[in-house]
């Protein structure tokens, strides 16, 4: 599929940049684009994969639609993977999550429709379904924004993923508590309670592949995800290290912040159908052909809801994700 192809990626120097990269090699493109704002880590990017002739960086925002138009010409599949990702800072500058995670997704959209590019796949995250927060909320309308555009006619097939939080990216629980635990002081949680949907960065890539190859478009496929109890990845970490006395200190919940996180709302399940053992897809309320021929036969979800409360792993399961991933 992308032999010899272009593919462009937005906000492609963070962590499911360098893995989507690494992976996207492997398949034999002409070229891939790496579209961010930030120079330093374009730099060490480069530098990383040893000046590997397919990769171009360029600097630039998605705010900017001239600037995205231009960069896009020629491509063949569009990652948008730019966003304003932390909470905190979405609440406190709202406007800026909107320019980006919104308008800069419209200017996506825009700029694949101009150039009639196959396919863009948009990475969104559990915060969107049922969203508690600004940038939950800012990354639905995203998604809205995506589904819609499949019902433009154009000669694009638009796709979302959604998935939970993915082990070591930057901003990472895990480099938070391996950072306390080193410094022997107090693990900091925000509620005793608290669990989160987890994954391998290398296995959500690969979940994203198995969509982007599958989707015919204006769907959103739903990882499944473990779950995982914060306290209890805390407590992996702390008896990997070996160190001893670690108290936790609860904090208290941040603004707009859930005890548990949903993957799929009681709304939802009812246009979402069980795709295979590790993808649901919803299915757009604007039915094409495709998405009837494609979905004819599959059974409808049976669940009300998907959140991370449900299923969590073990301490053993959690050690052996944390080892797969090269944390401990």
């Amino acid at each position: 599929m992308f032999k010899d192809k272009t593919i462009f990626i937005t906000g492609g120097t963070g962590s499911w940049g360098y893995e989507l990269v690494k992976q996207l090699l492997l398949h034999r493109p002409k070229e891939i684009r790496i579209f961010s704002r930030n120079e330093s880590h374009q730099f060490t990017m480069k530098q990383e994969f040893d000046n590997n002739p397919k990769l171009h960086f360029k600097i630039g925002d998605i705010r900017d639609r001239e600037a995205l138009i231009e960069a896009t010409e020629g491509v063949d599949y569009l990652f948008h993977l730019a966003a304003l990702k932390h909470v905190p800072v979405c609440e406190d500058q709202p406007l800026e999550a909107l320019k980006t995670n919104v308008l800069g997704t419209q200017h996506v959209i825009d700029a694949a429709i101009h150039h009639k590019i196959d396919k863009v796949i948009y990475i969104s995250t559990d915060k969107a379904s049922d969203p508690a927060n600004f940038y939950g909320l800012s990354k639905a309308m995203g998604e809205r924004l995506i589904t819609h555009a499949n019902t433009l006619h154009a000669n694009t097939t638009f796709v979302c993923i959604r998935g939970g939080n993915v082990l070591g990216t930057n901003g990472s629980v895990i480099h938070v508590f391996k950072k306390a635990i080193r410094q022997n002081g107090k693990i900091g949680i925000t509620d005793p309670e608290m669990t989160r949907f987890f994954l391998t960065v290398e296995d959500a890539i690969k979940l994203v592949f198995k969509a982007t190859f599958e989707a015919v478009g204006g769907e959103i496929f739903i990882m499944k995800m473990p779950a995982i109890k914060i306290t209890d990845l805390a407590k992996v970490l702390m008896e990997a290290s070996g160190t001893k006395d670690i108290e936790f200190e609860t904090l208290g919940i941040r603004p707009g912040e859930k005890i548990h996180e949903l993957l799929l709302t009681i709304n939802e399940s009812n246009s979402a159908i069980v795709y295979d053992d590790r993808y649901f897809v919803i299915l757009p309320d604007i039915k094409t052909e495709a998405i009837k021929n494609q979905y004819k036969g599959y059974k409808k979800v049976e669940i009300t809801d998907y959140n991370s409360s449900q299923n969590l792993l073990s301490l053993k399961e959690i050690q052996s994700m944390l080892a797969k991933g090269g944390f401990i």
